[in-house]
């Protein structure tokens, strides 16, 4: 089981990533000894002393207001997903972790999952586990897997786990590496709010013993919604086509969400999907 790396793994990858031209900083003669921004580089662009940043980087108990925080931001160059992930680390107190609670799919979200009729979705719970799907969404992204995989605690696919382990949805996605980053960001986002979780720090730790890149994914720190983007496929039965992925939060239950796979208006991949949809789209939702 992996432990959540907290503030200080955090500030250090970001700094890693700048150069002192980045950040309007004089490149100083000599060669640098460190990869990125020195910590006093850093604590010069956000106003504050070098051995406060030190103990922010040092995991130790310090307080860093508001104010601080978003000093940070701006020296280390942080988009807003990235700001709120670090208030997020410098305001939660490690915990130990624990085991939550199963996931379930409430009456409400099936019904909104029976609503969208031939659309592929998909429910997908914290830790990118899949809780429901109709057949739309299995036929499109994991046909091999069983219809009934989702409702089998036990069993249920793992977004996460086939993008890195499973050899058929990496040969599905065209642009594997792009979607890689995507749910490694997202996890890292998820692992910010909830430090606690036990079986998502069970998750990363499998993750990155099985896979060398998840673990250089992970360790880069990077932070990254999954909201919407849109990915080449190639089907093995409908052959290549573009899809955009919309994950909605479910108001009532906000760890989980709606995945929605839709083409454009008009295009080829939108008579390729309602091809390879038309017969799974009468099966039951799973």
């Amino acid at each position: 089981m992996a432990d959540f790396p907290q503030l200080g793994a955090f500030l250090r990858a970001r700094r890693a990533r700048l150069r002192p031209d980045d950040v309007g900083l004089p490149a100083l003669p000599g060669v640098r000894r460190v990869v990125g921004l020195r910590r006093e580089e850093v604590a010069q662009l956000a106003g504050v002393s070098v051995s406060y940043y030190t103990r922010l980087e040092q995991d130790q108990p310090v307080r860093a207001s508001d104010g601080v925080l978003a000093a940070l931001a701006g020296a280390l160059r942080l988009d807003e997903h990235e700001r709120t992930h670090l208030r997020e680390l410098a305001v939660r107190r490690p915990r130990p972790l624990g085991r939550p609670p199963g996931e379930r799919v409430d009456a409400l979200t099936r019904d909104l999952l029976r609503s969208v009729g031939p659309t592929p979705a998909l429910v997908l719970g914290r830790r990118t586990d899949v809780l429901a799907w109709n057949a739309p969404a299995r036929a499109l992204l994991a046909g091999h897997l069983e219809p009934t995989a989702p409702d089998r605690p036990a069993d249920r696919p793992n977004l996460a786990r086939m993008t890195f382990l499973d050899p058929h949805t990496r040969h599905l996605y065209a642009d594997w590496e792009r979607k890689a980053r995507a749910v490694v960001g997202h996890l890292r986002q998820v692992a910010g709010r909830h430090p606690e979780d036990g079986l998502l720090a069970a998750l990363v730790g499998e993750l990155s013993m099985q896979s060398a890149e998840f673990a250089a994914l992970w360790s880069d720190h990077r932070i990254r919604p999954c909201e919407a983007d849109a990915y080449r496929l190639r089907h093995p039965l409908a052959g290549e086509l573009t899809v955009t992925q919309q994950i909605l939060v479910l108001a009532r239950t906000p760890d989980q969400s709606l995945v929605l796979v839709t083409a454009e208006e008009g295009s080829r991949s939108e008579d390729t999907l309602r091809g390879l949809v038309r017969g799974a789209a009468a099966d039951p939702v799973h």
